[in-house]
This record gives C-alpha cells, structure tokens and sequence, in this order.
C-alpha cells in the first residue's frame, strides 16, 4: 500500500538540486557529435582560422613603380627641351661670334696689320741711329711679328701629314737614324696557337650575324698579335677564347633608362655651359658683350680709334726718318 507522505514529498521540487552528469553518457555521445567528420579531416583541421592573402599587394607595387617611371619620364621630357633651347641660345652665341670674328678681321685686320709694319719701322729707324744692340734686338722682334708665319708643311718639310709624322720627320727630331722595320719571325709554338685560334674562331663557322662580328674582331686582334710575333699575347687570345663569349648585359628597366638620360642631359648641359662661358670670355665675345644691340656701332667706334693709332705711328715715324 503506498504511502501518501512519501508521494507528496516526492511530487515537491528540490530548488537547490544541480543535474549531475553522467560520466558514461558523456562519452559516449562525444563520438556520436562527431560523428560526421572522419579523423584524418579532424587532424587536419586548423586550430585558428588563416589570414586572408592580401593578392592586391604586387598589384599595387607595379601601379606605384608606373607611377614613378611616368614622373620620370615627364622630367626628361622637360629635361630634353630646357637642352634644346640651351643648345640653340649657345649655337646662335657661337655663329654670332664666329661671323663678328670675320667682320672684325675684315674691316680692322688691314689696320692693326699697318700699326704692326709701323712699330716694325719705328723700331729700326731707333736702331739704325743709335746702333745699341738692346735696339737692334726689338727690331728683329718687331719685324718678326710682321712676317707671316711659315705653315706647319714648310717647317718639317713635308714630314707631317694627317697621320702624324713619318719615320723620317721622328729621326730628324730625335737626331737618330732612319731605321727599317724589323723582321719578326714568329716561333713555332705561337705559329701552332695561331693556327689553332684561326681554325676554332674563323667568322664562316658563325651562323649569327652578332657572332660572326665578334669572331672577325677576335681573328684582327689574333693576326695582329701573330704578325708582331708576340706568343704571349696569342696565349692570352687563346685562354680568352677558351673562356667563352661574355655574359649578355643586364638589360635596364625602364627606370633605370630614364635616370641614365637625366645623368646625361645634364653632363651635355654642363658641357654647353663651360662653351659658352668659353665664348663669352674670348676677346670677341667680349666684344659683342659691350654693345649686344649695335656691334657695327661697336667696329666703327674701334675703327676710329685704330686709325688715330695709324696717323700717331706714322708721325713717328716721319719725325725719325728725317
């Protein structure tokens, strides 16, 4: 019979009742969560999720080198054309020195040609009257400076020409005999060398044209070094050969090329810069200096003054001769 105390006690809650688990239970439903991946995807498994892989990083290293290889290439663009107008300004310089040379020469060298002739007079009337050596000795300068100079053919005689002096015109200034050219005979181990290289590196066996230049140059050097007899410039030849054509040039990126053009506009403009300081400094740069806006003004105004010159030496001149 059942108790009706106990079933009351049994229908009340327990608040402070915690639900213990079952250490079996446990166990065995953690395969049973599982249960849908297989072991070796469980292993396999990252323990922290992987950063994302940033694929736009190369992309903007190309834009931004692009972006300077465009800044580049606008300042050699304007580097080009600060060049180009230096370049006109210093040529147009240059003519118009050039042609003021030729107008000076023109309209004033007759006139310092009669002061030269008359200082030369004057100079040896004084030492025809005192006879002092010291006298004497101005003459000679004086009327040196009015005969023309010889060329440079007339003083060796025929002995210099656009190849420089001949074996000859060399003996005469170095006072030793006009010798013959030795003959050389090669011996027979740079004799066998020279074959050798000739066989190995004759420009018919190159299919390329690049190669077949490269082996013409290399055979002139190898004749050259075989006609002066000289075996140990044929062994370095053959060591050379031996080694191999040069490894090709590392070819410039794009920016590399544009500084390379930058270093050299500014070496030619350096270069322009002192030929036109050059100009400027010179007796008729100067000149043209003086009076930029009128230089026949300029020549006229000498010119006068020349002639006072010419009226004076001639007085001089006139007054000693009496």
């Amino acid at each position: 019979m059942t108790n009706p105390e106990a079933q009351r006690q049994a229908r009340q809650p327990v608040p402070d009742a915690e639900p213990q688990a079952d250490p079996h239970a446990e166990s065995q439903a953690e395969p049973r969560e599982h249960s849908s991946v297989r072991p070796e995807e469980r292993s396999q498994a990252p323990s922290e999720p992987a950063e994302p892989v940033d694929a736009a990083e190369p992309v903007d290293a190309a834009a931004r080198e692009a972006r300077a290889a465009e800044r580049l290439e606008r300042a050699v663009l304007a580097a080009e054309q600060a060049l180009i107008e230096f370049e006109i300004a210093v040529d147009t310089f240059r003519i118009e020195v050039e042609n003021f040379s030729r107008l000076h020469h023109q309209r004033l060298g007759p006139m310092y040609s009669r002061l030269d002739e008359l200082d030369a007079l004057i100079a040896e009337a004084v030492a025809a009257r005192t006879g002092d050596p010291e006298d004497i000795r101005r003459a000679r300068e004086a009327r040196g400076l009015v005969l023309p100079m010889p060329k440079v053919e007339e003083l060796f005689h025929g002995w210099l020409d656009s190849d420089g002096l001949s074996p000859e015109g060399v003996a005469m200034l170095t006072e030793q005999p006009v010798q013959p050219p030795p003959r050389v005979r090669a011996s027979e181990e740079a004799r066998r060398i020279y074959r050798e290289l000739a066989r190995k590196a004759h420009p018919d066996l190159a299919e390329e044209e690049a190669e077949r230049e490269r082996r013409g140059e290399f055979i002139v050097r190898v004749n050259a070094a075989y006609a002066a007899g000289d075996e140990e410039r044929l062994r370095a030849l053959a060591e050379e050969w031996a080694a191999g054509p040069p490894p090709p040039e590392r070819r410039w990126s794009r920016s590399e090329e544009l500084y390379a053009r930058l270093e050299w506009l500014a070496a030619r403009k350096e270069m322009l810069a002192e030929a036109a300081a050059e100009l400027e400094s010179s007796a008729i740069g100067a000149m043209i200096k003086m009076a930029p806006e009128d230089p026949d003004g300029l020549l006229d105004e000498i010119a006068e003054q020349l002639l006072a010159k010419v009226a004076e030496k001639e007085n001089e001149l006139a007054e000693l001769v009496r």
